[in-house]
């Protein structure tokens, strides 16, 4: 090997070197970062613990940290939560896995290519659009017709429009998900004589379920995290919902947890003072309730996870 050679070999490696440092360390930046949010989480989490019952914090039933008396009980915060992310998934997920069979065995090149990036835009739309949206469209078109008891704040419109906006993402990942599906096992079925929509609901989505559950966290998760959209729709009232509230209480104002941390975070508090601590405390609720979806999506990806050689 020619010296000039070597040198190129020698320059060729060290840039390669350079590279996968880059790599690396963008990788640790993103660990860190992750690292540093969570540790703010806990550190001021446990600051508010140290001056306030942790237990009155998850059994109280009120929150009020801004009026006296003041009260932290997270109940009122979790149940409605709770009750938005359910309705919210009642919309979106049924209607997601339908547009990715759709997509996935029923539409033609063309028609996919058209309805896809329809689908990628929804997803692009500001989330306060989608609040004012519930507010001044939904909200008054079910009033008029069908549930003339709704209020001008209500969950249900807000769980409408939220599941409407977490339906591309649904939609999206399934869809990948069941088109990654051999078509030896489609034509399996058609050589047995069943017909598409049983090869669709019966083969397909059975196969790709790992991705369908994954999606369906994803698009969940989102839902539990989305601040604009429910604060503007559902109102920023914060009660306790319980069994026996429902069904009336969908037609009734709510506060997420998201929308009681903006209201805190924009709020003249001081930055040393108990109520301002409370929003870490409820950070770091919510972040348990996403970081459990995400370790059951994971663990239902790896436990029904089909390998096709």
């Amino acid at each position: 090997m020619t010296e000039r050679g070597s040198n190129l070999r020698g320059l060729t490696q060290l840039k390669e070197s350079l590279i996968g440092s880059i790599f690396f360390a963008c990788a640790m930046l993103s660990i860190i970062t992750t690292a540093g949010i969570v540790a703010v989480l806990i550190f001021d989490a446990a600051d508010f613990f140290s001056q306030s019952s942790f237990w009155a914090f998850i059994t109280g039933t009120r929150w009020s940290p801004l009026i006296r008396p003041v009260e932290f009980g997270v109940l009122p915060l979790l149940s409605g939560t709770l009750l938005f992310t359910f309705l919210t998934a009642l919309v979106a997920v049924p209607l997601g896995v339908l547009a990715a069979i759709y997509l996935s065995e029923y539409a033609s090149q063309r028609v996919r290519g058209i309805i896809k990036p329809a689908l990628e835009v929804l997803a692009g739309i500001p989330t306060v659009v989608y609040g004012y949206f519930a507010l001044v469209y939904i909200t008054p078109f079910l009033r008029n017709t069908i549930l003339p008891d709704m209020g001008a704040f209500n969950v249900l419109s807000a769980s409408i429009v939220v599941g409407i906006m977490i339906i591309p993402t649904i939609a999206s990942i399934s869809e990948d998900s069941m088109r990654s599906v051999p078509d030896s096992l489609r034509q399996a079925g058609y050589g047995l004589g069943i017909t598409k929509f049983q090869v669709s609901t019966r083969i397909v989505v059975p196969a790709a379920i790992s991705g369908i559950v994954s999606s369906f966290i994803l698009g969940i998760s989102r839902a539990i995290g989305e601040t604009m959209a429910v604060t503007i729709a559902a109102g920023n009232y914060p009660r306790l919902i319980q069994v026996w509230d429902l069904p009336g209480a969908v037609l009734e104002p709510v506060q997420t947890m998201t929308a009681a941390m903006v209201e805190l975070g924009i709020s003249d508090v001081s930055g040393q003072s108990l109520a301002y601590k409370s929003l870490f405390a409820v950070g770091l609720v919510l972040f348990a309730m996403t970081l459990t979806l995400n370790l059951v999506s994971e663990w239902i990806k790896m436990r029904y996870r089909e390998k096709y050689e």
